[in-house]
């Protein structure tokens, strides 16, 4: 690998760390297509695409409203000059992976950029993160976030640079999918949205994953993106899909059974799914297997808990939620 990805991590994303715009560009700014799935829920909607046509980005930008298993409509929102809105239909598998995929291949940008329905953009977000993209030579770039959540926000920003070694060590959850941008060139190699996923958990998690395995991923070292938490964003009622979705990645990914401590960590997290279903021989084989991993893997421990009756599950996430975090 060549180019500034070479380099330490301080040195890429430097200039968006201290807050400096993008250098100066002599080439056009590439056009971006911003796709957006959403079902049944057109006030945030509205939001989200409000704050997506509203960029101070010099380029083309579209924003491609996908409509999953619900029927298109119309967005009442002033599409600027140089800007274009268009609604379509997801015509793959019902879900958000298949949504997903539905509105890149109808976009015609050089770009591909997401923006969950529920969440919106800093006007100058996509300014920041094309400048990065293009100053750093990467493929792909993310940004930090506001998560609000019961009334508190929590700000998570990632790394400048992240390599394939920390993401299966990790997941690092400050890269959030609503400020991911993505040349389309790179979709030719990385695959689309894996639509194989059960429920589509974690298929964003399953994009670093293969992204990174190309090239590390860059990040605008600052939050760009509001993102809001409620009851319809997690999993709490579809533990079987999240158990089912991260044994899934440990097969698809042999990076995380080679790590004894990424595989303790998703261990860990089946285990306390396994522990929410009150399955509760499945939760202690899980937990035991990440504990031999790594005996210090903290979401075994909560999962033992909540199996064998000492906490409900629902506390526990809420807990973490209200510091920005998942299990």
């Amino acid at each position: 690998m060549t180019g500034p990805l070479t380099g330490p991590a301080g040195a890429v994303g430097e200039s968006a760390e201290c807050g400096r715009p993008p250098s100066a560009r002599a080439a056009p700014w590439p056009s971006v297509s911003a796709v957006v799935a959403t079902r049944n829920r057109p006030a945030l909607l509205e939001r989200a695409v409000r704050s997506i046509v509203g960029q101070s980005y010099p380029g083309e930008l579209e924003c491609v409203v996908v409509f999953d298993q619900s029927e298109p409509a119309a967005v009442p929102v002033d599409v600027p000059a140089g800007r274009r809105l268009r609604m379509v239909t997801n015509t793959r598998t019902p879900g958000l992976a298949g949504a997903r995929n539905t509105g890149i291949a109808a976009g015609r940008g050089a770009l591909v950029a997401f923006c969950d329905d529920d969440d919106e953009w800093d006007a100058g977000k996509l300014l920041l993160q094309v400048g990065q993209l293009e100053d750093s030579g990467a493929e792909f770039v993310a940004s930090g976030v506001r998560i609000h959540h019961s009334g508190r926000v929590v700000v998570r920003v990632p790394p400048g640079l992240v390599g394939l070694r920390q993401l299966v060590r990790e997941r690092v959850t400050a890269l959030h999918p609503s400020t991911f941008v993505i040349r389309r060139e790179a979709l030719a190699h990385m695959g689309p949205v894996d639509e194989g996923i059960p429920g589509s958990y974690g298929e964003d998690y399953d994009w670093l994953l293969r992204a990174a395995r190309r090239m590390p991923i860059v990040a605008v070292r600052r939050p760009l993106a509001d993102v809001y938490w409620h009851e319809q964003s997690f999993f709490a009622e579809h533990w079987t899909a999240v158990a089912d979705a991260l044994a899934y990645l440990l097969d698809k990914y042999p990076e995380l059974r080679a790590d004894r401590y990424g595989m303790a960590r998703i261990e860990g997290q089946i285990a306390f799914a396994q522990a929410a279903l009150a399955h509760r021989p499945a939760a202690c084989r899980a937990s035991w297997r990440a504990l031999c991993g790594n005996p210090l893997e903290r979401r075994a421990y909560l999962a033992l808990a909540v199996a064998f009756g000492v906490i409900p599950a629902t506390s526990i996430v809420r807990a973490a939620n209200r510091h920005g975090r998942g299990i």
